[in-house]
C-alpha cells in the first residue's frame, strides 16, 4: 500500500520565462531632445560671418571715438621722428583726463585753415565708399586727410623767437635733439619775438627745413599758432610699419 507523502507539495513544473518589455526608444530620444532644446541654436556660418564683421566694426568705431585714432603721415616734415607713410595712434582719452599740450610733445591737430592744399578727388565711387566707411570706423586714417602732426614748441602766454641758429622760449634756449640731421632750430628762417595767444600752441616740424608750420602762417588769427581746440590729442605710438613701431608714452613723448 502506498502511503501518502507528508510535507508541502513541490512544484516540479518548469517556471515560465519572464519576458521584459524592451526599453522604448522614444523615451531616450525624448530626453535627448529635451537637452537640445535647452541650448541656444548656433547660427549657420553664412549668418555668423556678417554678424562678426558688424561686431568688429562697432568695436573699432568705439575705440576710435573714445580711445585711439590712427592717422597717416603724409609728408617728411616730422622726419626722422615720423616718416612718410607711418601710421600713428593718437590718444583721444588724454584730453578727457585733463591732459594739456606741453612743449616737446608731437600732437595731431585739425588744419586751422589754409595750412594744407586741397586734396584732388579720389577714384571710383565704390572704392571711395569703402574707404570712407573704414575711415569712419577708424580702421583707416581720416578720408579727408586734413590733419597735421607737429611738435609743440610753446604754449599760450609764452614768447618764442628764433635768431641765427638758436630757438628761445621766454628768452631761454631750447634744446632740440629730435631735429632732422643737418637742420638747426631756425634753418635760415629767423622770426619773432612772437607771444603765443592764450588757448593757442606754437608748433614746428622736426624737419625744420621742410616744414610749413607756425613760422609760415603768422598772418592768421593766432599769429601762426594753432588753437588748442583743434588738437585731437598727443601721438602715443607708431603702429605701422612694424619695423618702425615705437611707443611715445601715455600722453606723448
Amino acid at each position: 500500500m502506498t502511503l501518502p507523502q507528508s510535507g508541502p507539495a513541490v512544484d516540479t513544473s518548469t517556471p515560465a520565462t519572464e519576458h521584459h518589455a524592451p526599453h522604448h526608444l522614444g523615451g531616450t530620444s525624448g530626453r535627448a531632445t529635451g537637452k537640445a532644446t535647452g541650448r541656444r541654436r548656433r547660427l549657420p556660418w553664412w549668418a555668423e560671418f556678417p554678424a562678426m564683421i558688424v561686431l568688429g566694426l562697432v568695436i573699432a568705431l568705439a575705440i576710435k571715438t573714445c580711445l585711439f585714432q590712427v592717422f597717416s603721415i603724409p609728408s617728411g616734415s616730422m622726419e626722422n621722428t615720423l616718416r612718410i607713410g607711418d601710421r600713428v595712434a593718437v590718444n583721444k582719452m588724454a584730453p578727457l583726463l585733463g591732459w594739456e599740450p606741453s612743449p616737446g610733445e608731437p600732437v595731431v591737430f585739425k588744419d586751422p585753415g589754409g595750412w594744407l592744399p586741397k586734396q584732388p578727388a579720389g577714384g571710383n565711387a565704390f572704392s571711395d565708399a569703402v574707404g570712407s566707411t573704414l575711415s569712419f570706423v577708424g580702421l583707416l586714417p581720416p578720408k579727408d586727410d586734413n590733419y597735421l602732426v607737429k611738435r609743440v614748441i610753446a604754449t599760450g602766454g609764452a614768447t618764442v623767437q628764433c635768431t641765427g641758429r638758436t630757438l628761445t622760449v621766454n628768452g631761454a634756449p631750447v634744446s632740440e635733439p629730435y631735429l632732422h640731421p643737418g637742420d638747426d632750430s631756425c634753418s635760415g628762417l629767423d622770426f619773432g619775438p612772437v607771444t603765443v595767444p592764450q588757448g593757442y600752441l606754437w608748433v614746428e616740424g622736426d624737419h625744420r627745413s621742410d616744414s610749413a608750420d607756425s613760422r609760415y602762417h603768422q598772418g592768421g588769427p593766432g599769429a601762426g599758432a594753432v588753437p588748442v581746440s583743434d588738437v585731437v590729442g598727443p601721438t602715443s605710438a607708431i603702429v605701422w610699419p612694424l619695423a618702425h613701431a615705437d611707443w611715445f608714452g601715455w600722453v606723448g613723448k
